[in-house]
């Protein structure tokens, strides 16, 4: 039945869909102007018709636009109409093909593609201004990587109208920039027999705007030169190629050479043109919406949508251009846990099943590095690549080493004339990467023993600069099967800092652990897998002085017999004391005054080094007492907090120990939330949660916020429980810092129970916690509205035991919409219906857009008309009076939707409206109260004919009101009264009218009045 169904389309359908897909917003705008247009073209209306205003002219450019791509035996004449018709230049025309272009264009049929590529000509032709950036937009549809027949079809379509409009193409530098660029990408794709022919008119085109426009194609900047270098086989390119290298001049006589051309930076514009719309939108989704460890289906999709063909290898050079130039994430989606980008960039490298394609990409992914200048260039673009090596020595050392080989073999081997400036360019990146703090240290990526003995010796020959680092080369202490956590860019999350899961996950494991938890997506049972390792601090014990080297060589020598305790059974709680008496003896020794304090560092990172199992496994106790809280804060690292707790701020000693921690928090980040553990769980911290401030202060962060933000995401990641036991403290001793934001509020609610959310509600209940405050809390629900489903409710749970009245948050009603926001909306419905309709919440939920899929403002009316309907029909009056004495030119009852607070008269019609045949069937007598029937009277005097009539069953209620008073009416005056005074009173002892306003009356009585209908009952409709 789809063939046929196909076939009998209506006229003007655009797109290719099923019966299951929504309408089209896009389709349905051209469909309705379709038959004006028609109609218009039949009785040869065009210029009186679109001289009407500005909607008539758009309602016959896009009926003509429609009618153009349905109807090709017609396209040359409504061309035609549209030129002559236009009054825009043909701009609404051309927002149209973008808006299609950028969105629809894979979902065209057949025939509407191809009418819209000759539309597209046309405009060419008749040198419409807009039209080379319309054309900018066509290229970008051209996929790289496919030779598809619908994919070359577009390629020679583009191609064609390059070539026969040349004068016009010349005339923009940025489309023949853009022009030369997408063809010299396509031109290795075209290199199978039967595609010869076409790519040598592709190879023409390139060659001839490269040697007559070669400065108005500089602008691509150094990624010309990697396209030139990939196709410089052909033999006319070769001979251009030579030209670049050895006779610059001949090209133009401003180029002086290729080092020239290798340091400009490539714009985003021509690193992003390479990508089709929907490719662009995947992968920003996934650099921005899908978490670390549930990526796998959707790299699974692109896959198969875009990489399974042999020819797709050459897009993976694009894929990673586009990632390292263009996504560049800002710092909240850094330190969340958002998929990373060199997570996306080690998996396309792992895909690449030919050399020449893998070869490719290694160099797409370093060639910002080989002329990296810290002045102009951007360390997001050198990042990812130090970031794959880095992650990827543990799981995959094979990636790591081949991108380590490469990245010393391409110094001497890119051009050799220009091997210093290649050599100095690497080491600039090498050196940045290191200055912004993406790597502490590379030595421990260098002089790595996973590496092959020949490999190591060509890095410390490149490289001797970084290959010497108070850090030894530590190995990543985490399953062979998992990816080691993403760096933050602000400090060096060192090995084994968090249990970040593979990125394979099985939907089935998904379900397991979807009870509310879609961001707890780490495997907690691999902790017991780990198998510790032998501490190795040789490098760094060497350069402290010997009284410190003494205490810090018995703590390892006590750590490896607690090692062995563990093994055989035999541990006791006094080789703990011990640690700890050892401990306190090494802080003793660095708050002597004698103290080098260049020898912090070393010992800080001799004691993360000591202390590791200190930091695996759960803090908090199972079963949680005063005995088992002290006895889970007795470890040898917590006497560096009993002795800070037990200091003044003012001491010296005290910034002492603070200079210790901050080193500390460098090579172990996990201390900050073990420091707030132990300020909450000790005694001997009792009141002193503020001195976690200074130990923010103290660190390279140097801020609270940024530092305790940090602190609670490593707490998140790795022990939930803990998360919740300290969320009270945080809460009450940081209130700017966690109140402002919804970022903790987040963390908390996404790796969550309901037992655990029940609790933290009990808290709340009980005073311990305080998670939202008046002028914060709508901006925080506002956030909220992107968070997953279970967080979203847990969200609206905490704020519903707050005693908070909910016209503080009434005004989030202006952002939910009734398909995007239903956890909200839900919970807002079961709220309101508990409270008493005050008129600002009656303009609120009057305020929505009315869809007559959306019943949350009818099912609120319906229920206060039931409970309190003397009240809602007071505010309903003052609303409607208030809104239709505004000037007609604000109501702008058209765009009134989209904009927030806006209270139309149209608006609140409607939903009244709705109301009325919602009540039509039930005995409810809302409609008859006097200020309703008043007010609709009131609207009814003013309002003009087109709501009359489409509002005409709902004032056909005030007509028989005013029927009602006028046959009762006494012959003197009665003094004038309030409609509340008169609630429940006769209709024939006042003047209603009167009661209304004077100035109604007088427009009443100037008008002639309404023909009377026959009444049919309240909340009936009309036939």
């Amino acid at each position: 039945m789809e063939p046929s169904s196909a076939k009998g389309k209506a006229q003007g359908r655009l797109l290719v869909s099923t019966s299951l897909d929504a309408k089209d917003e896009l389709e349905e705008v051209g469909v309705d102007s379709f038959p004006s247009a028609v109609h218009i073209r039949v009785s040869s209306s065009f210029t009186a018709h679109v001289c009407k205003g500005p909607q008539q002219h758009e309602e016959v450019c896009l009926g003509l636009f429609t009618l153009l791509l349905t109807e090709p035996p017609q396209a040359q004449r409504c061309y035609r109409d549209l030129t002559l018709v236009n009054r825009d230049g043909m701009n609404v025309v051309l927002m149209k093909i973008n808006q299609i272009l950028m969105e629809k264009f894979l979902k065209l049929q057949e025939v509407c593609r191809t009418q819209l590529v000759w539309l597209v000509k046309e405009l060419v032709k008749s040198g419409v201004i807009g039209a080379d950036g319309v054309l900018m937009t066509l290229m970008k549809q051209i996929a790289g990587g496919d030779i598809s027949i619908k994919n070359l079809w577009l390629a020679e379509s583009v191609l064609e109208i390059l070539v026969e409009q040349r004068e016009w193409v010349l005339k923009s530098g940025m489309l023949v920039a853009m022009s030369v660029y997408t063809y010299l990408r396509l031109i290795v794709d075209h290199g199978t027999p039967n595609l010869l022919p076409f790519r040598q008119r592709e190879v023409d085109f390139c060659i001839g705007l490269l040697r007559e426009r070669f400065m108005e194609c500089f602008i691509i900047g150094r990624d010309l030169v990697r396209l030139l270098q990939i196709v410089a086989r052909i033999p006319e390119m070769e001979l251009l190629w030579k030209d670049l290298l050895h006779n610059p001049q001949t090209l133009s006589p401003q180029f002086t050479g290729i080092l020239q051309l290798l340091t400009a930076r490539t714009s985003r514009k021509f690193l992003a043109c390479r990508l089709t719309p929907d490719m662009e939108t995947k992968l920003l989704f996934m650099t921005s919406r899908v978490r670390f460890g549930q990526q796998k289906r959707y790299q699974d999709w692109f896959q198969r949508q875009y990489l399974s063909t042999a020819e797709s290898q050459s897009l993976r050079c694009d894929l990673i251009r586009y990632i390292c130039g263009v996504v560049h994430p800002s710092n909240e989606v850094l330190s969340s846990d958002i998929l990373p980008r060199w997570a996306i960039i080690g998996w396309l490298l792992t895909t690449c099943t030919s050399n020449v394609a893998a070869s490719n990409a290694k160099l797409a992914l370093f060639y910002d590095w080989l002329f990296f200048n810290p002045e102009k260039d951007s360390i997001m673009n050198i990042e990812p690549a130090i970031l794959v090596m880095h992650h990827s020595m543990k799981p995959h050392p094979a990636i790591t080493a081949t991108l380590l080989d490469f990245m010393c073999r391409i110094i001497p081997n890119f051009f050799p004339p220009l091997e210093g400036q290649v050599r100095q360019g690497v080491f600039n990146s090498l050196n940045f990467i290191m200055e912004k703090r993406v790597l502490a240290h590379l030595a421990p990526l260098f002089d790595n023993p996973k590496l092959d003995r020949e490999l190591r010796s060509m890095l410390r020959e490149r490289f001797p600069e970084f290959c010497n680092s108070p850090s030894p080369p530590t190995e990543a202490k985490m399953e062979e099967s998992l990816p080691l956590e993403m760096d933050n860019h602000v400090l060096d999350k060192e090995d084994g800092c968090y249990d970040n899961t593979d990125a394979t996950f099985s939907d089935d494991e998904e379900e397991l652990n979807n009870k509310g938890k879609k961001r707890e997506f780490r495997f907690h049972q691999l902790k017991e897998t780990y198998i510790e390792e032998p501490a190795d601090i040789t490098p760094f014990v060497d350069q402290l002085d010997e009284t410190l080297k003494e205490r810090v060589l018995q703590l390892q020598k006590g750590r490896s017999q607690l090692h062995e305790s563990h093994l055989c059974g035999s541990f006791s709680l006094s080789d703990t004391e011990t640690h700890c008496e050892v401990m306190q003896e090494i802080v003793d020794l660095i708050l002597e005054e004698d103290f080098e304090s260049e020898q912090m560092s070393t010992l800080a990172s001799c004691l993360a080094e000591l202390f590791k199992g200190h930091f695996r496994g759960d803090v908090l106790p199972e079963e949680i007492t005063e005995e088992s809280l002290e006895e889970s804060v007795c470890k040898p690292v917590c006497l560096i907090f009993r002795n800070l707790c037990q200091m003044q701020e003012d001491n010296s000693s005290f910034s002492v120990l603070l200079d210790l921690l901050a080193e500390l928090y460098q090579k172990q980040p996990k201390i900050g939330y073990h420091l707030l553990y132990y300020l909450k769980a000790s005694k001997a911290a009792a009141g002193k949660m503020s001195l976690y401030e200074s130990f923010a202060q103290a660190t390279a962060l140097g801020d609270l916020h940024t530092c305790l933000m940090m602190d609670m995401k490593a707490c998140q990641e790795d022990d939930v429980r803990l998360l919740c036991y300290l969320t009270p403290s945080i809460y009450s001793e940081f209130p700017d810092e966690t109140l402002r934001s919804g970022e903790l509020l987040n963390m908390i609610v996404a790796v969550i129970d309901s037992a655990q959310l029940q609790e933290l509600m009990c808290h709340v209940m009980m005073g311990n916690l305080v998670m939202f405050r008046k002028d914060s809390v709508l901006n925080i629900l506002i956030q909220s509205l992107d968070w997953e489903t279970f967080e979203q409710y847990s969200t609206w749970q905490l704020f519903l035991v707050h005693s908070i009245p909910l016209e503080t948050i009434i005004p989030i009603l202006q952002h939910l919409k009734y398909k995007e926001h239903p956890e909200a909306l839900s919970c807002l419905l079961l709220q309101l219906r508990r409270e008493k309709p005050s008129e600002e919440m009656v303009k609120m939920v009057l305020s929505r857009p009315y869809h007559l899929e959306d019943q949350f403002t009818t099912s609120i009316l319906r229920h206060w008309a039931a409970k309190h309907d003397d009240l809602l029909g007071e505010h309903i009056k003052a609303l409607l009076i208030k809104n239709n004495s505004m000037p007609r030119k604000r109501q702008s009852l058209r765009s009134s939707s989209s904009k927030l607070a806006q209270l139309t008269l149209e608006q609140m019609l409607e939903h009244l409206d709705s109301l009325r045949l919602n009540l039509s069937n039930t005995k409810n007598n809302f409609f008859s109260q006097t200020p309703i029937l008043q007010a609709l009277q009131h609207v009814q005097a003013s309002c003009d004919e087109a709501h009359k009539m489409r509002f005409s069953d709902l004032f056909s209620l005030a007509e028989d009101y005013e029927d009602s008073t006028k046959q009762h009416k006494p012959r003197r005056k009665a003094p004038a009264s309030s409609p509340r005074s008169r609630k429940g009173a006769a209709p024939q002892t006042c003047n209603e009218e009167d009661s209304v306003s004077s100035s109604a009356s007088e427009e009443e009585d100037s008008k002639p009045k309404a023909s009377k209908r026959k009444r049919k009952g309240v909340g009936s409709d009309s036939d």
